[in-house]
């Protein structure tokens, strides 16, 4: 939950992380050498940054790259491409979304999808 009792946003993750760290905003800024102005506008909600940038938070803070992604509304360049080039997947994804599965059901598919990529040979 974020700080007003709803759902926690980007920022309010990073902000959380950086604070549990025991960071200040510029020293988190000078590790990712950014800006302390852009990190704000981050915990602010006011930016949505890049996948690179999404991948520096969370090697730096501990975080879950896949959650950041998520809370920043991105799937990711790779991800994209993979849809562009394979329609089914495309269509699952808008099949899931219009079922409005709930967090377990979701839980459960993403385990399935492990589970398949466990038993595919390596390439």
């Amino acid at each position: 939950m974020g700080p007003s009792g709803g759902v926690q946003t980007l920022g309010d993750r990073v902000r959380a992380a950086r604070v549990q760290a025991g960071l200040g905003l510029r020293e988190l800024a000078r590790r990712l050498d950014k800006a302390p102005s852009y990190l704000s506008d981050i915990e602010n909600d006011r930016r949505v940054p890049s996948e690179e940038v999404l991948g520096a938070l969370s090697r730096e803070l501990g975080l879950d790259f896949d959650e950041l992604m998520a809370l920043a509304g991105r799937f990711g360049e790779e991800a994209e491409r993979y849809m562009r080039r394979s329609p089914a997947a495309a269509v699952l994804f808008r099949r899931i979304s219009e079922s409005e599965l709930e967090e377990g059901e979701l839980r459960s598919l993403i385990d399935r999808v492990e589970q398949m990529r466990q038993r595919r040979p390596r390439r």
